[in-house]
């Protein structure tokens, strides 16, 4: 009887918070924008390849320009592993049927041979509806000073 209750209450706790999301395109992108940072930490692979699109076009805050394969290879090689994305600002716009800007800043913390960091960056991204899912056109990131960090 209690287990019963317990998957009824779990069910209509999760239920419409999917429901939303399916329902929403703006929800559904900010889903998606979650699944890529999750993936992202997670350096998976199979999910970022089919997080990113095709035509992805990734600018890094130092000025590194990446394409698809490029940026899989960095990320899942862990040549800077990605460890939180600290998100100040993250605002979604429908942009045109099936396209999404999104904007905002985030304190991006990784770390390499070199050691830890964070980076404090703007961006704006582009996310675009492809084959009946929402994938990551394009990126740009613009480092904010370091002073800012605090803030």
């Amino acid at each position: 009887m209690i287990s019963t209750r317990l998957r009824s209450l779990a069910l209509a706790l999760i239920l419409p918070s999917a429901v939303g999301a399916a329902g929403d395109p703006l929800a559904a992108v900010r889903v998606a924008d979650d699944d890529r940072v999750a993936a992202t930490i997670a350096a998976d692979r199979t999910r970022l390849h089919a997080i990113y699109s095709p035509a992805l076009h990734r600018v890094h805050s130092g000025g590194k320009v990446d394409d698809k394969a490029g940026h899989l290879k960095g990320v899942v090689n862990r040549d800077g592993a990605f460890e939180k994305f600290d998100y100040r600002t993250r605002d979604f716009v429908l942009a045109a049927p099936g396209v999404f800007i999104m904007k905002g800043r985030v304190v991006v913390h990784s770390h390499n041979s070199k050691g830890k960091s964070q980076n404090d960056v703007d961006f704006p991204a582009v996310w675009r509806e492809e084959n009946a899912r929402r994938r990551l056109l394009a990126w740009q990131a613009a480092k904010n000073p370091l002073v800012a960090l605090g803030k």
